[in-house]
């Protein structure tokens, strides 16, 4: 199996937090997906016939492309790719881009899987953010998603904000819940240098919560999701059972994907490889049948500390069988000894074979990840 990413770099305007790669370019969306569609075609055999069964269109705001752009991507998708065995295919989304209109037009698409960018329902946070909606928006958007026959939603939100209190963070939560997504991802706030907001920072005209109010808030979503019949499947998302993000899964999972857009990234088990973070040169170098963009071979050592990290971060955890296959009993025996203590301490479980962290353990994963990592 392995999925494919494509990434939509355009947005009407930018939040002052996010730093993933974008423009407000609009003009340049028809020749964009012209590229991108050249860039899926040309690729076509780097997954080595493997059965594509997820697609995630990511942003930028995906929602901003328009129905014929769609029409092209899926129709080089299905040409070049097939997508009898895609059973999970997800478009990110703004809310006020879902009207009406727009959601019928997505039922017209292969598409079976929003995710919609919420990040807070507080009005005065939205607008410090600079999201293009409001919390009425948002809740609207979505019952019309349901209504329009979507039956597989996601939600991101985010905590720790300027100004976040544990009443303002709970609330939140309980909209979310009440909305019933069958997914929530929601993540503490990063302040990225090259940022509005990390600016406003450094200005002064906000401030970060203390790492005391973070633990609370993250034991807030954790028990308030939890205790709504969401399952903690990975440290920053919840399901309700059955419903995990398939593709998200698939990466921390080890399992291969393509990327095709600017700045996109692939993986193909034994190295890496990034589109250049620039839509005009990545336009121009695909007009010309030359994809711009640098490659990483990936050794064991590298391999192992990627499965470690990334595995860990699941409730799945990592099998310890795989560990010796794939990267020699050396590294499962110094796995197992440096996994001892943290096991004896309660931050760690084993079980079927496999090496989980245990709630306690999310944490405090960063010590324990630089622990297990192979050097």
């Amino acid at each position: 199996m392995a999925g494919i990413y494509l990434h939509i770099p355009f947005c009407k305007t930018r939040c002052i937090y996010c730093d993933f790669y974008s423009t407000t370019r609009d003009d340049l969306k028809r020749r964009y997906v012209r590229a991108l569609c050249r860039e899926l075609t040309l690729r076509r055999d780097y997954l080595q016939g493997a059965v594509v069964e997820t697609v995630y269109l990511g942003g930028g705001t995906p929602s901003q492309l328009a129905e014929e752009d769609l029409a092209d991507i899926f129709r080089t998708l299905q040409e070049a790719y097939g997508l009898d065995n895609a059973t999970e295919i997800t478009l990110e989304a703004n809310p006020d881009d879902l009207t009406g209109d727009y959601v019928r037009m997505l039922r017209r698409f292969p598409i079976n899987r929003l995710s919609m960018g919420i990040q807070t329902f507080d009005e005065d946070t939205l607008k410090l953010l600079r999201r293009r909606h409001t919390a009425r928006q948002a809740m609207d958007a979505f019952l019309r998603c349901r209504e329009a026959g979507f039956d597989n939603l996601s939600i991101d939100l985010i905590y720790g904000l300027p100004g976040e209190t544990d009443a303002r963070w709970q609330a939140d939560l309980q909209q979310a819940v009440r909305l019933r997504p069958e997914h929530v991802s929601a993540y503490h706030l990063m302040y990225e240098e090259e940022t509005t907001l990390y600016r406003y920072l450094l200005e002064h005209r906000v401030c970060e919560v203390d790492e005391d109010a973070s633990v609370r808030f993250y034991h807030r979503l954790t028990d308030t999701l939890s205790e709504a019949g969401y399952v903690h499947y990975e440290i920053s998302n919840f399901c309700l059972p059955g419903r995990h993000a398939r593709h998200n899964a698939s990466y921390w999972q080890g399992i291969p994907y393509l990327g095709c857009g600017a700045s996109a990234h692939s993986y193909d088990g034994r190295s890496r490889e990034w589109n250049v973070a620039s839509i005009e040169a990545y336009m121009q170098g695909m007009e010309r049948g030359e994809r711009p963009h640098e490659v990483e071979c990936l050794d064991a050592d590298t391999r192992y500390n990627e499965y470690v990290m990334t595995g860990l971060r699941t409730r799945w955890g990592i099998s310890l069988d795989q560990v010796a296959a794939d990267y020699g009993k050396e590294r499962l025996a110094y796995l197992e000894r440096m996994a001892r203590p943290h096991l004896q301490r309660g931050m760690m479980a084993v079980g079927e074979g496999r090496l989980r962290l245990t709630e306690a353990g999310v944490f405090v994963s960063d010590d324990i990840l630089s622990d297990l990592m192979y050097v």
